[in-house]
């Protein structure tokens, strides 16, 4: 099997990632100008009951599994490996079954007494069978990224996009003939599709990928002996699992939330669900947009720590932690820079809604943060601390919810930015301190330093950069926008290598780059 190391599965899956991202973005221009406003609206009603589905299904297990698979391999447990997959698969098997049969016998009466619109059971009903796949395959990622062979998933990825537009196409345009809520069901049935074919590649991959087969090995055997490890799963799955629903109820209650408080605050009915939609629908996914690269390296950076606290290798951990942290300043400080900087050409390029730059502005210093949480909660986990992060979710969450109650309903919109950013903060300080005072990680001044420097060169270029391509030189808005933001990204790649924040050696590491920057011996 293909191992990789924790920065190199890092870039594969930042790769793969934005590939996916850019075919996501391709699939729902696609939806929007086949199926118009009304076929994307019985989508939406139909799409959230599957995830909550998902989540029970899974009880946070491809988390488990990542780190419990990282641990037996690093111990040369090939019998544990085994008993952990078999364990698992029948778990979320046995339950997806369950759900999505409940599923599929009430999407009937949820569609009549729920939803606004009926016509939403038939892309309800398509989309039922995505569960048990999700589900498998779920379980299959978890193994590949204990065994830090990051590669199926960047393809799995890819493979599920790439049929999901082409299925799109296809099915869309047959059923539409017949009704738009038969096309919005077709648009879900190649979502189903495209799931299928990417856990038929995970399957492949997976037998190439075991090991043989030890004698004595029965199935049974490991059902038998799966107690331990069924509870192991369970100690790290339940408090992911937990994290997940109360995030789903907070995503459910928030539009509530927040317009109650602005009306309470004196903005009309209608003045508020505007001002929350330009701040959930154009605000948010800009900020939101950069995540991915963080997401990736969470991912690679669980097992990796899970692989090195099962070898008690404290030297290792502290490596893996500082290159992830580090990773994450680098990435986080110049996405910052841009969402505040070009916040109003981006929303006013992107949305025609120059209003929406003000909010992306009161929110992008701080969010600069938010790129750290997702690599400490990896390496709590990690290190076995899944409880204590469902603990710092819980209390930030509440927190974060009566901060924007108390600003909210006193200064509008601006105390609603407050709260989300006293949230924000709170959860990567809880977090931080929580694996500072389990493996002692401290704070590298310097390099915040020299990031700080080489970021506001970055915004000083970038601002005047942007104001000479957009008033004198008049050039396209779109191509002032890219260009400028080039301009200051270059500013800030030549202010990390002469403050020697970053050298060859770290272009080395980066696959694309090691034939132009081979790493020093």
């Amino acid at each position: 099997m293909q191992r990789q190391s924790f920065i190199r599965g890092t870039f594969i899956l930042t790769g793969a990632a934005f590939i996916s991202r850019i075919l996501g973005f391709i699939n729902g221009i696609i939806l929007a100008r086949m199926l118009g406003t009304e076929g994307i609206g019985l989508l939406m009603m139909a799409q959230p009951l599957i995830p909550l589905v998902i989540t029970l299904t899974c009880l946070g297990l491809p988390v488990a599994i990542s780190k419990l698979v990282a641990e037996a391999e690093a111990q040369g447990h090939p019998h544990k490996v085994k008993r952990i997959l078999v364990v698992s698969l029948t778990v979320t098997a046995s339950l997806s079954l369950l759900l999505t049969l409940l599923t599929f016998i009430g999407a009937k009466l949820i569609s009549h007494h729920l939803l606004t619109d009926q016509r939403a059971y038939y892309a309800m009903l398509a989309i039922t069978p995505i569960a048990p796949i999700v589900a498998v395959s779920s379980v299959l990622k978890g193994y590949f990224r204990g065994r830090l062979n990051m590669k199926p998933l960047a393809y799995s990825q890819v493979i599920e996009q790439l049929l999901r537009i082409g299925f799109i196409i296809g099915l869309v345009h047959l059923l539409l003939p017949y009704g738009i809520e038969y096309a919005a069901a077709g648009a879900m049935v190649s979502s189903v599709i495209g799931e299928g074919f990417a856990l038929l590649y995970l399957i492949s991959m997976f037998k190439l990928s075991r090991v043989k087969k030890p004698s004595g090995d029965r199935l049974l055997t490991h059902l038998h002996q799966g107690r331990r490890t069924f509870l192991d799963l369970l100690r790290i799955g339940l408090p992911t699992t937990g994290n997940g629903i109360i995030d789903s109820i907070y995503r459910a209650f928030q539009p509530i939330l927040i317009t109650k408080s602005l009306i309470i605050s004196g903005s009309s009915a209608v003045m508020a669900t505007k001002t929350y939609g330009l701040l959930a629908g154009y605000t948010f996914p800009l900020l939101f947009l950069p995540s991915f690269i963080t997401q990736s390296i969470s991912t690679a950076l669980l097992p990796a720590i899970s692989e090195a606290k099962a070898q008690n290798n404290r030297l290792l951990i502290h490596h893996r932690v500082e290159q992830a942290l580090r990773i994450s300043l680098l990435v986080g400080a110049p996405s910052t820079v841009i969402l505040f900087v070009w916040a109003d050409p981006l929303t006013t390029m992107l949305y025609q809604a120059p209003e929406a730059g003000k909010l992306l502005r009161l929110i992008a210093p701080i969010f600069i943060l938010h790129y750290f949480e997702g690599p400490l909660h990896a390496v709590l986990l990690g290190i076995g601390k899944a409880k204590t992060t469902m603990v710092n979710f819980i209390l930030s969450t509440l927190i974060k919810i009566g901060c924007i109650v108390l600003f909210g309903t006193k200064l509008g919109i601006v105390g609603v930015i407050m709260g989300i950013n006293i949230g924000i903060s709170l959860l990567t300080l809880f977090n931080f301190y929580s694996v500072s005072r389990s493996i002692g990680l401290s704070i590298e001044i310097r390099m915040i330093m020299k990031v700080a420097l080489c970021s506001l060169l970055m915004a000083v270029s970038g601002h005047y950069a942007w104001l000479y391509l957009h008033g004198y030189a008049a050039i396209p808005y779109l191509f002032a926008i890219a260009g400028s933001i080039a301009l200051s990204l270059l500013v800030y790649l030549a202010g990390l290598l002469w403050t020697d924040a970053m050298n060859k050696d770290d272009f080395g590491k980066v696959p694309i780059l090691r034939r132009i920057y081979p790493k020093r011996s």
